[in-house]
């Protein structure tokens, strides 16, 4: 079968239905209306100025057609809900569709801003996660339900994973954003990230015309949430995304993402240090006054570590002497014109926002970003304290040529061989390899594209289109990258496996795993393993959504888990104090 190969996804206009009126927000080039839109010419102006008699002598325009929106029927599952949600269930409330995929960054920015709006209108909005997948790992429920726990999204989210919905809306883009009134009826609809202020301004004026029309029910809604059902994180790690071993320091630093911290062991998993509090936010300070959000990758050297804090948007530096994380990199807001990421020259690294950086790799003085929301990877040099795009033009695609015209597409884990970068470039399910020395090319080891993925061992790079179909190996959405004994280890993430690609052969094959789970020794399974790190014969696996540390001797092949001692869950923050009656 060949890959599916869609064509390019449009950027959607808001469509505006109803009494609601026209919705005009900047940016917006062109609206375009349910029914028979207005449009003056030539002619109508040049009336106008003949003089015409006032508008309230004219008859009331005739009222606008109303279009239903689809109903919520042909999901798999639903999620963080006990049954089926439906249209005619949510009458009364203003419904907002979040057309989304777990893999995608764009999708993942978005779920700030739609928390935002959940707890602006908390009595009047229902937000529904369609989840409409890309790759064939994310039609799984499982998959989506351990998203929804990782991301901690609390609104209820169906399996869309047939497309039935994402055809009926004629959906074309991820994310896309539907909005439908308390009737059932469409408002409409944008695609893309950042449009915070566009949708808390129509639905304000949608809430407004519901209220004349009394037709808004304004009872908040609760529903039955997936944490709540499996009683809360407590696992002594929560989806960690990253490990990386120091065997210098004999110490292992631990991602561990979803309880928002770092954790530092010994090799044999006895807690040495943990920096953070546990609850995410933003503060540096003191390893127990400290907060992260989401951190993934770390790198090491001597007492000090580098962690790509990435819901932060920031690169933080912990000091395992002082027991102290400072801010080297970032502003603490994610950047959001598109000119940070053409920048030709280094600036100050804390006047520069960053756009989730998800892996970080030292090379002597120079700290290499992986800069997934801006689909680059970026430097910072440590001594000098400034930051510039390394490569990647900022395009999301698969494309080789010269560092700056490079397209990278969410590059997420990064190693060396002390000559090249080698990149985990997860959206098109690639790796590629980058020279050293701020000169050259980057070429593409495995991969095809946006589009282009699968599960098969086999030779990397196929020149005969009709062979490269039925033998070319794939990999799908690969988040982790190590280098030992002269070859790649790869996080195949949605295979759930661990790959090896020999440079020397140029083929790629299965060096582990292959189904979800938790064997061991050598049949063992993974789950989403995010990262992997490689030190003294071993490979450190962060098997992401098994919530542990695999470790891995790769001669032998024997895998076990890493027993952590001394490393437990957070505790809970402490509940509000009861306010007063009055």
């Amino acid at each position: 079968m060949p890959d599916p190969v869609p064509a390019p996804p449009r950027r959607l206009p808001w469509l505006l239905a109803g009494a609601a009126g026209v919705f005009v927000a900047a940016l917006v080039v062109s609206v375009l209306f349910v029914g028979e839109p207005a449009v003056a010419g030539a002619d109508d102006k040049a009336k106008d100025k003949a003089g015409k008699k006032d508008a309230k002598d004219d008859p009331p325009p005739p009222p606008r057609k109303r279009v239903p929106a689809p109903e919520l029927t042909g999901g798999t599952a639903w999620l963080n809900t006990a049954r089926p949600l439906s249209l005619k269930d949510l009458r009364g409330k203003v419904v907002l569709l979040d057309f989304w995929t777990l893999c995608c960054i764009n999708c993942i920015h978005c779920l700030p801003d739609l928390h935002k709006l959940e707890q602006r209108f908390r009595n009047e909005l229902v937000v529904i996660g369609v989840h409409s997948p890309k790759f064939d790992n994310e039609k799984d429920t499982l998959s989506i339900r351990k998203a929804v726990l990782r991301y901690q999204i609390e609104h209820p989210v169906v399996n869309d994973a047939d497309r039935k919905l994402w055809d009926a809306y004629e959906v074309d883009a991820w994310p896309t954003m539907v909005l439908i009134d308390p009737e059932g009826n469409l408002v409409g609809y944008t695609s893309g990230e950042g449009n915070y202020d566009l949708l808390a301004g129509v639905i304000e004026r949608v809430v407004a015309d519901a209220k004349t029309r009394k037709t808004l029910n304004e009872t908040p809604v609760r529903f039955d949430l997936a944490r709540l059902r499996e009683g809360g994180d407590t696992t002594p790690l929560y989806f960690p995304g990253k490990v990386t071993a120091d065997p210098a320091g004999a110490r292992l630093f631990i991602a561990d993402s979803t309880h928002h911290r770092v954790v530092v062991t010994d090799m044999s998993g006895n807690a040495v240090a943990v920096a953070g509090t546990g609850q995410p936010g933003y503060e540096d300070g003191a390893f127990n006054v400290a907060q992260f959000d989401d951190p993934q990758g770390i790198a090491v050297s001597g007492d000090f570590a580098y962690v790509a804090d990435r819901k932060n948007h920031v690169i933080r530096r912990l000091d395992l002497k002082n027991k102290t994380v400072v801010t080297v990199a970032g502003t603490g807001k994610q950047a959001s014109d598109p000119n940070d990421r053409r920048i030709q020259s280094a600036v100050p690294a804390k006047s520069m926002g960053l756009n989730s950086p998800w892996d970080v790799l030292l090379v002597g003085d120079e700290l290499f970003i992986a800069m997934a929301g801006h689909h680059q990877l970026w430097t910072y040099d440590t001594k000098k304290d400034e930051i510039a795009p390394y490569a990647g033009s900022g395009r999301e695609n698969i494309g080789d040529g010269p560092l700056p015209f490079a397209m990278l597409a969410q590059p997420s884990g990064l190693a060396t061989d002390g000559k090249s970068l080698f990149v985990a470039d997860s959206e098109v399910s690639a790796l590629r390899e980058v020279p050293l020395g701020g000169k050259g090319e980057v070429k593409t080891l495995v991969g095809r594209g946006l589009f282009v993925f699968g599960d098969k061992d086999g030779p990397a790079r196929i020149d005969d289109p009709l062979e490269r179909e039925t033998k070319e190996a794939r990999l799908q959405h690969a988040l982790g990258v190590a280098y030992a004994d002269g070859k790649l280890y790869v996080a195949d993430t949605y295979n759930s496996k661990l790959r090896v690609y020999d440079p020397a052969t140029k083929q790629l094959n299965t060096f582990l795993g292959g189904n979800d789970g938790g064997g061991w020794f050598t049949s063992p399974t993974f789950n989403e393993p995010g990262g992997l790190s490689a030190a003294g014969g071993k490979l450190y696996v962060a098997d992401t959504n098994a919530h542990r540390i695999r470790v891995v001797d790769i001669r032998t092949r024997e895998v076990s888990t890493l027993k952590l001692t001394g490393v437990d869950p957070p505790k809970p923050p402490p509940a509000p104090a009861p306010v007063p009656k009055r």
